[in-house]
C-alpha cells in the first residue's frame, strides 16, 4: 500500500493569525489599563500616576510579551503597601496591590476573555 500526502501551508494567512495575536495582546493591555482607571482603584492625588505614568509598553509584543508600567518613582511603594491609608474623594475604592482583582480576584478572567473577544474580531474566525 502506498499513501502520498500533500500539504500546503497558506502562509498569508498564518501570518494574518500571528499579527492578529500581537495585536490582541496590546489590545487587551490596553483594555486592562482602562478598567483599572475606571474602576478608580489606582491611589490618585493629581492624577499623574494615574494618567500619564501610568502606560502600556508594547516593545516585546512580538515575543507575547506587554508591559503596564507606572514611570512615577512613588508607585512601587504605594503598590506594595496596602496598609496605607489611601485618600478616597478621587477615586473611591483607591488601594495598595490594585491589580489583584485582575490577578487573581473577582475579575481575573476578564483578560482572558477580552483577548478571546479582540482576536477573534481580529482573525475573523
Amino acid at each position: 500500500m502506498k499513501v502520498n500526502s500533500v500539504v500546503k501551508l497558506n502562509i498569508p494567512k498564518i501570518r494574518k493569525l500571528t499579527q492578529a495575536q500581537v495585536t490582541a495582546l496590546e489590545q487587551t493591555a490596553e483594555a486592562l489599563h482602562t478598567e483599572v482607571v475606571q474602576a478608580e482603584i489606582m491611589p490618585r492625588d493629581t492624577g499623574a500616576m494615574q494618567n500619564e505614568s501610568t502606560f502600556v509598553d508594547y516593545s516585546r509584543s512580538s515575543d507575547g510579551r506587554v508591559t503596564i508600567a507606572t514611570s512615577t518613582p512613588y508607585a512601587r511603594r504605594l503598590y506594595f503597601h496596602p496598609e496605607y491609608n489611601f485618600q478616597t474623594y478621587e477615586n473611591a475604592f483607591a488601594q495598595g496591590k490594585w491589580y489583584e482583582p485582575w490577578i487573581d480576584g473577582v475579575s481575573a478572567d476578564f483578560c482572558r476573555d477580552a483577548y478571546k473577544k479582540i482576536y477573534r474580531r481580529l482573525a475573523a474566525l
